[in-house]
C-alpha cells in the first residue's frame, strides 16, 4: 500500500495549469509539483490519480497492486462517490512505479481501502467542487444553487446542466477549495452498493495483460534452474543436448543458478529438461522435517521472549491439579500463485525497463536500478531519491496484473534474474519460473510448534491461559539484525498475544527455533497459524466444561462488541443449535485481523473411512464501512478455498535439504467438487473500512477442526487433518 503521509490542505491537492481540454487532480503523496501535460488527444494526463478527458471519460490511476482482490474497483468507487461520477464512465488503469508521485508503493496487510479512504475520496470531492465553481462562473449562478449527478452540473432554476467534459478546462482554471467537504455516508449513491467489476470483462475475455503475457520486439524467453538444495552452488553443467533442443538459444548461468535462453516458452522449458547440472550440496543436505520437528520441540522447552504477561499464569497453572495441556503443530506452506513467478526486463544503453507482477513496485523498482544500471547511475539514483524523492528515473516499472500475489510477490527475486539476464544477454527477456521452480524455491509460511495450557474456575470459564510458540520468524530470516534473538517478530504472536477473551491470568510468549527455510509473509501471515491455534484450543475449553462452544465465547466477549457481533450473526445465519441433516455436523471460530472480525460455521461430514466434506461456510464479517459488498464476498469465498487447502491439503515437507513438493500431484489444491457452498453476511458499520483481503483465512481451519471434533470426537491439532487421523473406530 502507498503510504499516505499526513498532509496540509495545500499539500494534499496540486492543480496544475491546463493545456488543451482537461482536468488534473492529483493527490499529493510526497510530490505533486511537476508539470502537467496533456497528451495527443487532449485529455489532461495528471501527475496523480484522476484525470476528466473532454469527452467525460474519467480515468483512476490505481497504484496498488491489483491480484485478484478487486481494488482497481474499490479504490475507484471512492473518487467516484464524491465526484459524482458517471459509474459508465469510468475507467480505472494500473499507475507505474513512481516514488514521487505515489509514495512507496507496497500492497499487503489488506491496507489498500483502509488507507485511500479519505486520501481518494478527498481527491473525488475536490474536483466535483471545482467543476460546480466552473459552472456556476459560466452561467454567472450562486454556486450554492448548483448540483451534480452523474457526471453533470446542474442549475435547477434555469434548467440548465452540462457534463464534466465540457467543463475540465475551465474547472481546471478555479481556486483550490478552502475547505474539501466530503459526503455524510448517508447520502452514498455508489459506496456500499454492490458494484460490478471494472477490470472483470478485460479478464473474461483475455485482454488483461498478466506478466506472462507481455511481449516486446526482439524479445525472448528464459527459464531458470536453481541449486535444488537450500544454500547450494553451482558447480558445473553440461548445456550440449539443451542447445540442440529446436529454438534454444543459449545457456547461461548466474547467481548459482543455470539459464535457458530460447524463442519461445515451450523450447525454453525443454532446454531446462535437457540439462546436466553438478551441484554442490553443502551440510544442508542432511536438514529434514523429522529433524527441523525434532529442533522445535527441543526449543520448545525454552522461552526468548514474553510478550503478554497478565496477572499470576504461572503460580496457578503450577497450583492447579490437572491443567488442560495441549500441542498444535502447522505446517510449511507454499504460496502456490496461480502464475509462477515471472517478469520482463529490458535493460539497454538508456537504462533499464522492467515489466514485473509484483506486490511492491518501490522495491522492485529498486533491485532493478541495482542490478541493471551502472554502478554510478545507481549511486547517483539513491542520492537522488533522498534529495527530492525520485526513484531512479533511469528506470521505468510497468505493473501488469498480478495472477495471485498472497504475500509471494512481495519479494523482488525474480526482478533480479530477469534484469541480470537480460543485461547479460543484451535483449529484453521473458523470464518466468517452472511449477516446480515455484513450488521449491519461493519463501514459505513458518511452521510452528504451539503448547497450551488453560486452568478452569468452578464455573468451567478460563481462569489462566498460557500460549508458548516454538518456531522460525520471517523477520529473521530477512534481516537477523534488528530480529533474531534480541528482538520478537510480531508476526510469530500475532493473534495469539492479542487474545480478546476476558480471562484474568494470560501469558504469551515465543522462542525462536531457526532453520534453513526460506520464510515469506503467507496469506494474514501469524494470524494464519494462530487463527487455528487459538480457536481450536477455546473450543476445547468449553467442550471440557461442557458448554456450548458459541455460549462458551458469549460470556468470554462481553468487553468486545464487534466480536460479539459476528459471533451472533453467524451463529444465526447458520442456524447453530437448530438440528442438522444426520451425518453433519457444525463448528465455529471468531478471529480478528488486520482491524476486521469474522466468524465462520463450518458444516462437515466425516465418512467411517476418515473422508473429510466441508460443505457449507457461514461467513459473517464486519470491516467497518462496506465499499463493495460483491467484493467483500468474493474476498471471503477466495479465502475460504485457500484456507481450505491448507487445512486439509497444503503441507511443505523437507528431505535432503530440498522440499519435496513440486506440482499440483504432490501439492493439491481443492477442486471446485471439494469447494463448500459460502455465505457472506455482513455487519452494518458507520466505522471506517478496515481490511477484507486477509482476515477471511485465520478462522477458517479451527472452524473445520471444531466441527470436525463434533462429527468424531477425534481434536485435531496438526494441519493439513489427514484421513488416517479421521477413521471411526466401530
Amino acid at each position: 500500500m502507498s503510504e499516505l503521509h499526513p498532509l496540509s490542505r495545500r499539500d494534499f491537492l496540486k492543480f496544475s495549469a491546463v493545456t488543451g481540454a482537461g482536468l488534473c487532480i492529483g493527490i499529493s503523496l510526497t510530490a505533486c509539483s511537476q508539470a502537467s501535460k496533456t497528451t495527443s488527444d487532449n485529455t489532461f494526463q495528471p501527475n496523480a490519480y484522476l484525470r476528466i478527458s473532454n469527452n467525460g471519460a474519467i480515468i483512476i490511476s490505481i497504484a496498488e497492486s491489483e491480484m485478484g482482490q478487486g481494488v482497481m474497483t474499490s479504490l475507484s468507487m471512492l473518487v467516484a462517490e464524491e465526484l459524482d461520477a458517471d459509474w459508465t464512465m469510468v475507467k480505472a488503469e494500473l499507475a507505474p512505479a513512481d516514488r514521487k508521485l505515489y509514495g512507496r508503493q507496497s500492497t499487503g496487510g489488506s491496507s489498500s481501502v483502509r488507507e485511500a479512504w479519505q486520501p481518494m475520496r478527498k481527491a473525488g470531492a475536490a474536483a466535483r467542487q471545482m467543476l460546480i465553481q466552473a459552472a456556476a462562473k459560466r452561467w454567472s449562478v450562486n454556486i450554492n444553487n448548483c448540483r451534480t449527478e452523474k457526471g453533470r452540473v446542474y442549475h435547477d432554476a434555469s434548467g440548465q446542466s452540462i457534463g464534466y467534459g465540457e467543463l475540465s478546462t475551465q474547472a481546471a482554471q478555479q481556486p483550490l477549495p478552502e475547505n474539501i467537504q466530503l459526503k455524510d455516508p448517508g447520502s452514498f449513491q455508489l459506496i456500499g452498493r454492490a458494484t460490478h467489476s471494472l477490470d472483470g470483462a478485460d479478464k473474461i475475455h483475455g485482454r488483461a495483460r498478466f506478466g506472462m503475457d507481455i511481449r516486446l520486439p526482439g524479445m525472448v524467453y528464459a527459464t531458470i534452474t536453481h541449486p535444488p538444495v537450500f544454500g547450494g552452488k553451482l558447480k558445473q553443467f553440461d548445456a550440449e543436448k539443451a542447445r540442440q533442443v529446436n529454438g534454444v538459444q543459449d545457456v547461461i548461468s548466474i547467481d548459482q543458478s543455470v539459464v535457458v535462453i530460447a524463442e519461445n516458452s515451450w523450447a525454453a522449458l525443454q532446454g531446462q529438461k535437457a540439462l546436466q547440472i553438478e551441484w554442490e550440496n553443502g551440510q544442508l543436505e542432511q536438514v529434514n522435517s523429522v529433524t527441523i520437528r525434532r529442533q522445535l520441540h527441543a526449543d520448545l522447552d525454552k522461552i526468548d521472549f514474553t510478550v503478554r504477561s497478565d496477572g499470576h499464569t504461572k503460580e496457578i497453572l503450577a497450583n492447579t491439579p490437572e491443567p488442560i495441556s495441549v500441542e498444535y503443530e502447522l505446517p510449511y506452506q507454499a504460496h502456490f500463485t496461480m502464475e509462477p513467478q515471472c517478469c520482463v526486463a529490458h535493460v539497454h544503453d538508456e537504462g533499464c525497463e522492467v515489466w514485473a507482477p509484483t506486490q511492491s513496485p518501490s522495491s522492485a523498482k529498486s533491485v532493478a536500478a541495482k542490478y541493471g544500471l551502472s554502478k554510478s547511475a545507481w549511486l547517483f539514483g539513491k542520492l537522488k531519491k533522498r534529495i527530492d524523492g525520485s526513484d531512479y528515473e533511469d528506470v521505468k516499472l510497468h505493473v501488469p496484473f498480478l495472477g495471485t500475489g498472497f504475500g509471494r510477490r512481495r519479494y523482488a527475486d525474480f526482478v533480479k534474474e530477469a534484469v541480470k539476464i537480460s543485461r547479460a544477454i543484451g535483449k529484453p527477456v521473458n523470464l518466468f519460473w517452472s511449477r516446480e521452480e515455484d513450488t521449491q524455491h519461493g519463501f514459505y509460511r513458518p511452521t510452528a510448534l504451539n503448547r497450551l495450557e488453560a486452568a478452569l474456575g468452578q464455573d468451567g470459564l478460563p481462569i489462566a491461559w498460557r500460549h508458548h510458540i516454538s518456531g522460525p520468524s520471517i523477520g529473521d530470516f530477512h534481516d537477523p539484525d534488528n530480529y533474531g534473538k534480541n528482538k520478537i517478530d510480531n508476526k510469530m504472536v500475532g493473534g495469539a498475544k492479542q487474545l480478546p477473551y476476558a480471562i484474568p491470568n494470560i501469558e504469551v510468549s515465543a522462542v525462536l527455533s531457526r532453520t534453513p527455510v526460506p520464510l515469506g509473509t503467507w496469506r494474514s501471515v501469524g494470524s494464519s497459524l494462530n487463527g487455528f491455534v487459538v480457536e481450536s484450543f477455546i473450543d476445547e475449553l468449553a467442550h471440557a466444561a461442557q458448554q456450548d462452544p458459541v455460549e462458551y465465547r458469549r460470556k468470554l466477549l462481553q468487553n468486545s462488541p464487534r466480536r460479539l457481533g459476528v459471533l451472533k450473526l453467524a451463529a444465526e445465519k447458520a442456524g447453530w443449535g437448530q438440528p442438522l441433516p444426520k451425518g453433519i455436523h457444525r463448528g465455529i471460530a471468531i478471529f480478528k485481523s488486520f482491524l476486521s472480525y469474522v466468524a465462520q460455521v463450518a458444516e462437515v461430514s466425516v465418512s467411517s473411512d476418515g473422508e473429510l466434506k466441508v460443505h457449507r461456510v457461514v461467513c459473517a464479517v464486519d470491516c467497518g464501512m462496506v465499499v463493495n459488498p460483491d467484493g467483500i464476498q468474493a474476498q471471503m469465498e477466495g479465502a475460504v478455498a485457500f484456507a481450505l487447502t491448507a487445512t486439509l491439503k497444503g503441507e511443505i515437507t523437507i528431505n535432503q535439504g530440498r522440499v519435496e513438493q513440486s506440482n499440483y500431484h504432490d501439492y493439491p489444491v481443492i477442486r471446485m467438487s471439494e469447494m463448500p457452498k459460502v455465505e457472506t453476511y455482513l455487519v452494518p458499520s458507520a466505522e471506517a473500512p478496515t481490511g477484507i483481503g486477509e482476515p477471511g483465512v485465520p478462522p477458517l481451519a479451527a472452524a473445520v477442526a471444531n466441527a470436525t471434533f463434533a462429527a468424531t470426537g477425534i481434536r485435531v491439532r496438526h494441519l493439513p487433518i489427514r484421513a488416517e487421523d479421521l477413521i471411526l473406530q466401530s
